[in-house]
C-alpha cells in the first residue's frame, strides 16, 4: 500500500506503516509491499507482535522533513496497545458511531478516525477540495497518511497542486498506477476518447476503480471528502463512518475496511470558507470555474446556477456521476435506472406539470421527428423524473411554456429514461438528462440546445433565434 507519513522512517508489513522513529531520524518515502523490522535500539517497537491480527500502535507525532511548523512534536516513545474488543473479536457498530458523530464537527470526526485507526487509515486526496481534509488532519496534531490515484489523464494544474501539498504539509503524496496492460488493452481496442460513446464506467474501473483496491487492501480505513450535497442522485444520504459497502481492507472479507467522510454534512461554501480562511492550496482550475475536478477529458467547467457535477461526464445521466469509487452509494433501484430497467415512475411524481405542455407519448415524439412540414414548430424536453437537474429547470421551463402560450410554438416533454432510454439515445440525440430539443418548420431535423443555461431567458432567446 503506497500511502504517506508523516514520521521519519517505518515499518512496513502488508503494505500497512508503522511509524515508530524518533524525531531526529531523517524521512523516508514509505516502501511499498516490503517487510522490514525496526533495530532493537528504537526501544518498544521492537516488541510489537506482528503476527496480532488488530494489533494497535498509539499514534504519535514526528519532526516533517520540510516544513517544522506543519506537524508540532510530541511524545517520541511508542507502546504497543492491543485493543481489548478485538481480543474480545467484538464487532463495531459503525452504525451508532455515525449516528453519535451526526452532529460533530468534520475536526472532531477526523480526530476520532485517526486516534482510531492510527497507522492503518489513509486519505484518499484527489486534487479538488480533498485538500480541506489535509488541513483537518494537520489541525489534530495527527501523524496521518495520504493518498491518490494518478491516472494519467489528470489536468497539469492537478499536478502542481499535488506538489504544492507535499511542500506545504511536509508529505510525500505516494501514488496510485493503473495496470500498464489494461490501459494498453482498452486504448488499442476502443481508442482514447469510448467514454464519450459508450460511458465512462469502463474507463474509470481501469484507471481509478482497480488502482483503488489494490490501494485499500493494505488499509484497515480511508477517509474520503464526499458531501451530502455534491451530487444530486449519489451522495444525499452518505453517513459520517460506514463500514465499506465495496471494498476490502486489510484483513480481506466484508466488513474489513472502514470508511469515514468527515465532511458529509458540510455545505460546499463552507468548505470553501474554511480553505479561505485558513490560507489552503487550491487547485488553480477552481478559479476557472472547474468545481469538481477529474480527468482532463471528464471535467469542464460549470455556468453559475449549475450543480458542481454537472462539470463531470456531462453526457450522461445526473445518476451515473459516479466513477465506481463510491458505487456504495447507488442503491438498487437507482442501478435499475442506469441499467434502462424501469423508469422510477412508481416512486417520483413526475414534473413539468401544467396544461402548457404537452406529454408525448413514444409515438407522439416518433410522429414529430418524422414530419417534414409541421404546421408550428415544437420545443421538447427530454427528461427524467428524478433528475434533479431536470427537477432544477422545472420553474424555467413551465414559464418559458406560458410566455410561448398563443404564440404558434408548442412546448411539449418526453420521459426519455428508463424503456425509452436507448431509442431516445438513438434517435433524439440524449446524451444526458436534460436535453432540449427545436423542431422547426418545414424541417424533420431537430435542433439541439447548445447550452447548460437553461434559464427562462436563455431558453427563450434560443426558441427566437429559430422559429
Amino acid at each position: 500500500m503506497a500511502l504517506a507519513v508523516t514520521s521519519s522512517s517505518s515499518t512496513t508489513i502488508s503494505g500497512s506503516n508503522f511509524s515508530c522513529l524518533s524525531p531526529s531520524s531523517e524521512l523516508k518515502a514509505p516502501q511499498i509491499g516490503s517487510f522490514r523490522l525496526l533495530d532493537r535500539s528504537h526501544g518498544s517497537c521492537a516488541s510489537i507482535c506482528l503476527s496480532q491480527r488488530r494489533s494497535l500502535v498509539k499514534p504519535i507525532n514526528a519532526e516533517p522533513k520540510r516544513k517544522d511548523s506543519v506537524v508540532p512534536l510530541a511524545a517520541t516513545i511508542v507502546a504497543p496497545v492491543f485493543a481489548e474488543a478485538a481480543e474480545k473479536d467484538e464487532v463495531e457498530d459503525y452504525a451508532q458511531l455515525a449516528r453519535d458523530l451526526e452532529n460533530a464537527s468534520p475536526l472532531e470526526i477526523m480526530d476520532k478516525a485517526l486516534e482510531k485507526f492510527g497507522n492503518d487509515i489513509a486519505i484518499a486526496f484527489s486534487g479538488a477540495e480533498d485538500v480541506a481534509l489535509i488541513e483537518y488532519a494537520r489541525l489534530t496534531g495527527r501523524p496521518f497518511r495520504v493518498f491518490s490515484l494518478d491516472t494519467g489523464r489528470l489536468n497539469p494544474e492537478t499536478y502542481k497542486l499535488f506538489d504544492t501539498v507535499e511542500k506545504q504539509y511536509g508529505i510525500h503524496i505516494e501514488y496510485m498506477f493503473p495496470d500498464a496492460v489494461e490501459v494498453q488493452a482498452l486504448v488499442r481496442s476502443k481508442g482514447l476518447f469510448s467514454f464519450y460513446e459508450d460511458g465512462h464506467q469502463e474507463c474509470c474501473r481501469v484507471r481509478k476503480v482497480r488502482p483503488l483496491r489494490r490501494a485499500l487492501k493494505g488499509l484497515r480505513a480511508w477517509i474520503t471528502g464526499q458531501r451530502k450535497d455534491q451530487s444530486p442522485g449519489t451522495r444525499s444520504e452518505i453517513p459520517i463512518v460506514q463500514v465499506d459497502p465495496v471494498f476490502e481492507g486489510l484483513d480481506g472479507g466484508v466488513g474489513s475496511l472502514v470508511k469515514w467522510n468527515p465532511v458529509a454534512n458540510v455545505d460546499g461554501r463552507d468548505i470553501w470558507n474554511f480553505l479561505r480562511a485558513m490560507n489552503v492550496p487550491v487547485n488553480s482550475l477552481h478559479a476557472q470555474g472547474y468545481i469538481s475536478i477529474g480527468c482532463e477529458p471528464c471535467t469542464r467547467p460549470v455556468l453559475p446556477g449549475q450543480h458542481e457535477r454537472e462539470g463531470r461526464w456531462w453526457w450522461e445521466d445526473a445518476k451515473a456521476k459516479e466513477c465506481g469509487l463510491h458505487k456504495g452509494n447507488i442503491k438498487q433501484e437507482d442501478t435499475a435506472q442506469l441499467n434502462g430497467n424501469g423508469n422510477g415512475s412508481a416512486t417520483v411524481a413526475d414534473i413539468f406539470n401544467t396544461q402548457s405542455v404537452v406529454k408525448l407519448s413514444r409515438t407522439g415524439i416518433e410522429n414529430l421527428a418524422r414530419l417534414e412540414n409541421r404546421k408550428e414548430p415544437w420545443i421538447v424536453v427530454l427528461y427524467a423524473p428524478w433528475c434533479r437537474f431536470c427537477q432544477a429547470m422545472e420553474g424555467s421551463y413551465i414559464e418559458l411554456a406560458e410566455k410561448l402560450e398563443g404564440s404558434g410554438v408548442k412546448v411539449g416533454k418526453f420521459q426519455a429514461d428508463g424503456e425509452q432510454k436507448e431509442f431516445a439515445k438513438r434517435e433524439l440525440e440524449l446524451g444526458s438528462f436534460p436535453t432540449i430539443l427545436f423542431f422547426p418548420k418545414h424541417s424533420s431535423r431537430s435542433i439541439k440546445f447548445p447550452s447548460e443555461n437553461r434559464d427562462v431567458d436563455s431558453l427563450m432567446a434560443f426558441v427566437n433565434a429559430l422559429r
